[in-house]
């Protein structure tokens, strides 16, 4: 019998392949590029799991789903801007939703680690895991870009 530790480590695992498939097959080269030691330092073990590992933050667990006012979402692990506050929107699926990231901010790659297939959402400069993006959005782009909040963060007025 699987315990539910070795499932969810399992799953863990498997998040991160999509990653270590890339970086071993000579993938996108990231602009920022640290060790997995070094990131460690940079990044809260939160951010760690989930921007390094692919790992998702618990719904309704981020602050910035409450976060209205206008400014820019960024990458917690480059600072990279990301997303603007004029694209947030209430998705009610307890992670901050935008229907449209800025241009040339994030990249996609195919996710089928948890038996879906789905498509996972990174950091164009540094490769970070943000969340994933979805079709089921508001007018205009009907997409659903449902980021992990600990992998943001916000500056306001710009």
């Amino acid at each position: 019998m699987i315990s539910k530790r070795q499932l969810l480590a399992g799953a863990a695992a498997g998040a991160a392949l999509p990653f270590l498939a890339r970086a071993a097959s000579n993938g996108p080269a990231f602009e920022v590029v640290h060790t997995q030691s070094e990131w460690k330092k940079l990044l809260t073990a939160r951010q760690f799991q989930v921007l390094r590992l692919s790992a998702t933050e618990a719904p309704f667990s981020s602050p910035l789903l409450e976060e209205h006012r206008k400014g820019l979402f960024t990458c917690a692990g480059c600072d990279r801007d990301l997303y603007s506050s004029t694209t947030k929107y209430e998705s009610e699926t307890g992670w901050p939703s935008f229907w449209q990231p800025l241009p040339g901010a994030v990249g996609t790659t195919r996710d089928i680690s948890l038996g879906d297939d789905r498509t996972a959402v990174h950091c164009s400069r540094c490769g970070g895991h943000l969340g994933h993006v979805f079709q089921d959005g508001p007018r205009p782009t009907g997409l659903r870009y449902c980021m992990n909040g600990v992998a943001l963060t916000f500056r306001p007025g710009a």
